[in-house]
Order: C-alpha cells, then sequence, then structure tokens
C-alpha cells in the first residue's frame, strides 16, 4: 500500500489514512495532551508521509512503526513551536526528544532492538494472564486508539467497567512485566 502512496495514488492514502489515523490520533493525545494539537501532529504526520512514501525502506521496519515515528518527531515540533512542554507527559517527551535529536526527521528509525522479540513476546504472556476483558479493553485502546466511551460501545459493557478493566489490566500488566 504505501508504495502505491509513494507513486501517488490517492485511493491508497486514503487507505492507509483509514488504517493508520486512529492509532497515530491515539499516540498523539498521549503525548500532548491536547485534542486540537493531536489533530495538527496527526496531519502534519500524514502530509510528510505522502511526501516521503517512495523512501519508506520496509527493511527497516513495519509500515505503523514508520508512520508513529513521523508522527512523534511532528509532535516535537508543534510543542516546540507552540511553547507547549508543560502540556505533555515529561517521561514521554524527554524519551521522544532523546530519539529525535539522535535521528533523521525525514527518515524515522524503525524502532527495533535486538531486545524487541524477547520483549514481545514477554508482553504477549503478560496480556494472555489478563482476563478477557481487560486484554480486549487493552487492545482496542492502545492497538486500535479507541476512546473508553468507544470500547464501552463496541463491547456492550457499562464505561465504568471499561475503565475498571484497562486501569486494573494496565496495572497488572506492569506488575507481570516487572518480574
Amino acid at each position: 500500500m504505501l508504495t502505491a502512496v509513494g507513486t501517488g495514488d490517492r485511493r491508497a492514502f486514503d487507505a492507509l489514512y483509514l488504517r493508520l489515523s486512529g492509532r497515530l490520533h491515539a499516540v498523539a493525545l498521549r503525548m500532548l495532551r491536547d485534542a486540537d494539537l493531536a489533530e495538527d501532529a496527526v496531519h502534519d504526520a500524514f502530509v510528510q508521509i505522502w511526501r516521503n512514501a517512495g523512501r519508506y525502506d520496509r527493511a527497516r521496519g513495519e509500515v505503523t512503526a514508520w508512520a508513529i515515528g513521523i508522527l512523534r518527531y511532528r509532535a516535537l515540533d508543534l510543542l516546540r513551536r507552540r511553547g507547549r512542554e508543560t502540556a505533555a507527559d515529561p517521561v514521554i517527551v524527554a524519551d521522544l526528544a532523546d530519539q529525535a535529536a539522535a535521528a533523521d526527521p525525514d527518515n524515522p528509525p524503525a524502532f527495533t532492538t535486538p531486545e524487541l522479540p524477547g520483549r514481545i513476546n514477554r508482553l504477549e504472556t503478560c496480556l494472555a494472564e489478563l482476563s478477557e476483558g481487560a486484554r480486549g479493553s487493552i487492545r482496542l485502546a492502545y492497538v486500535d486508539g479507541l476512546s473508553h466511551g468507544e470500547i464501552a460501545g463496541r463491547t456492550g459493557q457499562p464505561l465504568g467497567t471499561v475503565k475498571s478493566w484497562i486501569r486494573r489490566g494496565l496495572a497488572a500488566l506492569k506488575e507481570c512485566l516487572e518480574r
């Protein structure tokens, strides 16, 4: 799909947007904690994706990781431009600033390390230990980028239940991953 976007295929770009926009928006909201800034960051990221799709190198990682890398650089640019560093989570900003300083913004790194497969296996093991409700809600929130309200609507569960599943599930994941 990204290869087609690189040739200027508008339909492929629309499909890519539909596939990635929710996830990118969730990442931007987490970083920026401001819906308007998050929207701006996602827009800027998709402009950059459109312009640089032809430069994507599959060997360096998945399309989603590449797109999130672009989004992170755009979000940091927005923070600097608007002087809103205090609006973002300082830990996330510090981590992203380190990544941004070490990389070329037009060619973000694939976010992979030699330890990544082991970490993914560990995360999958820990996710398997969660209740079905917690596991599903966490995936819908953090993988699909749905809000708590959207998850409640999709699952037919009360909003408070979804929030509890996510809160307790994240706490259990943290505990499991720290073992």
